[in-house]
Formats: structure tokens, C-alpha cells, sequence
């Protein structure tokens, strides 16, 4: 994941909301963990970041609606470095947690290089 810190991303940043400090204790201002506010064209996307536990992880939602995929690719452009792949899972329903019904999610694994299918494919 790329740092998040510097003007790419300090403009935007907003203090670390309380559930932030709960999941990860560690996370402190200007770190990499972050959560922030960045407005593309008419729509704000609300987004968190973290990085723990073997993975890299941004939630990315918007107030009224799901993001759309050109948000999501917006913001995984912003957040993972180019040669980087990440992914949404849809995991079986009984492990579906919903805490924000507009809030979509990138991960991607430290230790693992992501499957992809044959070029041809994609």
C-alpha cells in the first residue's frame, strides 16, 4: 500500500474515528492507517485504511449509495501502488458482516501474491 501520508493524501485526512483506535491501538495521526474524506466530482467518498494483521484494507462508502467501480478503482489507484493487485471478496453469506450497507471494501495480503485468471480473460 502506498504511505499515506504527504500532500497526495493530506488534504483529506480526518482524525481517526474511535472504531479505528479500537480495531488497531497503534494507529496514530499521519500514520498509515487513516481515514478520510476526498470529494471526485460530485459525489464524497468516505474512506478507511488500514494496514494489520497480514493485509492491507480500505473501505470506501458514500452516504446515500454503494461506490460505484470507477470509485473503487479511483481509489485503488490512490491507495496501492501500480504493480499492486487488491480485491473485494464475496464471501458465503454466513460470513457476511454488513456494518454500513453503502460500504464497499479493497484487501489485499502481505504475504501472498494474489491469483489472477489468464490475461486473455481479464
Amino acid at each position: 500500500m502506498k504511505p499515506m501520508r504527504g500532500p497526495q493524501f493530506d488534504p483529506y485526512r480526518i482524525p481517526i474515528p474511535a472504531i479505528m483506535k479500537k480495531l488497531n491501538p497503534g494507529a496514530t495521526e499521519g500514520d498509515d492507517n487513516g481515514a478520510f474524506v476526498i470529494k471526485r466530482h460530485l459525489s464524497v467518498l468516505r474512506i478507511i485504511a488500514s494496514a494489520g494483521g497480514g493485509w492491507d484494507h480500505v473501505s470506501v462508502s458514500c452516504e446515500h449509495r454503494v461506490p460505484t467501480w470507477e470509485e473503487m478503482e479511483f481509489v485503488k489507484r490512490l491507495f496501492f501502488k501500480d504493480d499492486e493487485t487488491a480485491m473485494q471478496l464475496h464471501v458465503p453469506p454466513r460470513d457476511h458482516v454488513n456494518v454500513h450497507p453503502n460500504c464497499l471494501h479493497l484487501w489485499r495480503p502481505h504475504k501472498y501474491k494474489i491469483p489472477l485468471p489468464p490475461e486473455t480473460y481479464v
